[in-house]
């Protein structure tokens, strides 16, 4: 298989990159460090990209910047980082990446446990999750030529935890090849519209 992996420069996207090119074409993409440079806020960036790749069986998405901050200062520009940057950022490179996968392909996007387990200061980032794991549930029903499209909600990284214990008080660290695993039963599945779990 053709994968392309957004975000391949990232902890999990890594990890993704690593199960996945072992029996498997891999083409990274980031905003920098991989095979192709792509700025998932901009609309000309990702029609590059796809003009690149060519067809691809499958579409991988470990990337989107959120806002994380008090919502009691929160102004609505704050918010649109989280709408940019993780939610239309998704939405559009499934929007115009469907002529670009084959027959029988896929995407996978990319959530996040706020939108199940709030923390403080997630309120806009909970809200761009649940917003991509609603588009997935209802673009599975009508994606062209049996294309499948899941997404993956990790919890917080075994890997990140020194980093983001302070925010996810009492919650139970994972490790990222868990997390990587569930993309590949995305992508070498045969389900639809799911979203899985890594809690």
């Amino acid at each position: 298989m053709k994968i392309v992996v957004v975000g391949a420069t990232g902890t999990i996207g890594k990890a993704i990159v690593a199960k996945l090119e072992q029996e498997h074409t891999v083409i990274t993409a980031s905003r920098k460090g991989a095979d192709i440079a792509v700025d998932m806020t901009s609309i000309a960036s990702i029609q590059a990209m796809y003009e690149q790749v060519g067809k691809i069986d499958a579409l991988v998405i470990a990337a989107g910047a959120a806002y994380f901050g008090p919502l009691t200062g929160m102004t609505p520009e704050d918010n649109e980082q989280s709408i940019d940057g993780k939610l239309k950022g998704q939405m559009n490179l499934v929007l115009l990446g469907m002529e670009h996968v084959n027959d029988g392909g896929s995407f996978t996007l990319v959530t996040g446990i706020m939108m199940d387990d709030p923390i403080r200061q997630g309120a806009s980032a909970a809200m761009v999750n649940g917003g991509i794991r609603a588009f997935v549930k209802s673009a599975a029903i009508e994606l062209p030529r049996a294309i499948r499209i899941n997404s993956v909600s990790p919890n917080v990284l075994q890997e990140s935890w020194d980093k983001y214990a302070d925010f996810f008080v009492g919650f139970n660290p994972v490790p990222v090849e868990r997390v990587a695993q569930a993309f590949v039963k995305s992508v070498l599945g045969g389900q639809t519209g799911q979203n899985y779990e890594v809690y």
